[in-house]
């Protein structure tokens, strides 16, 4: 994904810039709908032309603003706090043709400032709180005046109560009915204010406390992470540890061997030669193993960094398992619909992550039933399952299996599938365990593909 290689800031200024894109959008159809609740519905004067103009550049921000999502180049805060601040502007200038800070909508001025402090730093929202306050303050001064809102037209009773009494007191009972008219309509604009500013603050409470929660949820992640990888490196150490110590012991068994293999000629003792034979293969792979764990990181990289097609490297995984274990029982499944052509990072490291959750399954399952590998992969990803058919995992340690070495009752450490997890994830991967239903248990690996040199020409 590509947000896998973008910093965790610049994500966090492209997802609160599709916000604003988004309440912006609701902004504008707010701003219609009582536009033309005003003119056409209530008959009340304003200067609609003006508001209209000032609309269509709202609209031609905001599709900026679009276009501007879908360029790769890194959002900024301060890039954020320009957009708030144009809206800011925006609703100084509406509100500028509707009677300034006499307008019943003047709150709208606290939505920037709640989002700011929401989205920014907090030297953000003092900068934002001078601006709101400078745009109303100028607002009470200067501004278009709303209209007076003149009282409906008088039935015939009116006129005839009219002909009974002074024009003075006809023209303050018509200032009555339209300061109680204006009273009115502030009133709903000043509730239809609160309610909605109420719910566009509990939404952003909920959805910073959703925000949160997963943020402290990655941080979690992350110091799991950490600690994992802090116990692989006190693994390794004391895996070179044991590399050099046990280094000398092999070679005095090997040279061993080797004298018992010449004082025990094949065409005397062939029973005998039969087992240094083996004996010596075991010392052998020992060694090989050794070696692996002694060698640098820097040395493992440059030696294991091949590509190799997917049905390439299945076949030698399980070639060299087949050579660990001759006798063990495989039943081995291999999806046909599967893209030939996709290919793999060969890591030494992932081979030998494969061969011990074999090797584990091998030891755990039964004999008769075998060990079941199957593999499926499309283009960007490979999936394996490894089952056996033995007792599982234990309930009380299966939470902990490949998260941290665990201790379990047939003595295991649980090292090797440990080392697994940790390797399968640096590449990107995923491994899930879990015990069976019928019996045994299955482990569930996923890796990534890397696309062919061919397929990126075609596509190109």
């Amino acid at each position: 994904m590509l947000s896998d290689f973008i910093p965790k800031t610049e994500i966090s200024s492209l997802q609160n810039l599709k916000w604003l894109f988004i309440l912006r959008n609701l902004m504008i159809l707010g701003e219609c709908f009582l536009v033309v609740v005003f003119v056409y519905v209530l008959n009340i004067n304003i200067p609609e032309q003006q508001l209209w103009l000032v609309i269509v550049a709202i609209i031609a921000f905001n599709t900026y603003t679009s276009m501007r999502l879908q360029t790769d180049d890194p959002v900024t805060e301060l890039e954020v706090f320009s957009q708030i601040c144009i809206d800011v502007l925006s609703v100084a200038a509406l509100l500028y043709l509707t009677g300034g800070a006499s307008n019943p909508v003047t709150w709208v001025f606290l939505l920037p400032l709640i989002i700011t402090a929401i989205m920014l730093p907090q030297s953000y929202a003092w900068y934002m709180v001078i601006l709101t306050t400078s745009m109303y303050s100028i607002l009470i001064a200067y501004n278009v005046p709303l209209p007076d809102i003149a009282p409906h037209m008088p039935d015939m009773g009116e006129v005839h109560q009219k002909a009974q009494m002074s024009d003075s007191e006809y023209i303050k009972q018509m200032h009555a009915i339209s300061d109680k008219n204006y009273f009115n309509l502030h009133m709903f604009g000043m509730w239809f204010g609160f309610v909605f500013s109420a719910g566009l603050v509990a939404f952003f409470v909920a959805e910073m406390a959703r925000m949160l929660k997963i943020r402290e949820r990655r941080l979690a992640e992350a110091r799991e992470k950490a600690l994992r990888d802090e116990r692989v490196v006190a693994l390794g150490t004391l895996a070179a540890s044991a590399a050099h110590d046990m280094g000398t012991p092999l070679g005095t068994i090997a040279i061993v061997v080797h004298e018992l293999m010449q004082d025990y000629p094949e065409d005397q003792f062939p029973e005998v030669n039969e087992k240094m034979e083996i004996l010596q293969n075991q010392v052998n792979r020992c060694k090989e193993a050794l070696s692996l764990m002694s060698a640098s990181a820097g040395e493992m990289r440059a030696e294991s960094g091949s590509v190799m097609t997917v049905p390439n490297y299945l076949d030698s995984v399980i070639s060299q398992w087949r050579s660990h274990k001759p006798t063990a029982k495989l039943k081995l499944s291999i999806d046909p619909k599967s893209t030939r052509s996709a290919e793999i990072l060969a890591e030494r490291t992932l081979t030998h992550s494969l061969l011990n959750i074999l090797n584990n399954a091998a030891e755990a399952t039964d004999v008769k039933k075998g060990v079941e590998f199957n593999a499926i992969w499309t283009d960007q990803e490979l999936t394996v399952k490894i089952r056996d058919y033995g007792p599982g995992f234990p309930v009380e340690l299966i939470d902990f299996v490949g998260v941290q070495p665990v201790i379990s009752k047939n003595k295991g450490l649980g090292v090797g599938l440990f080392l697994a997890y940790s390797t399968i994830n640096r590449l990107g991967g995923a491994i899930n365990i879990k015990n069976q239903s019928k019996g045994g248990a299955c482990v569930i690996i996923t890796l990534p593909l890397i696309l062919s040199a061919r397929e990126t020409d075609d596509e190109s």
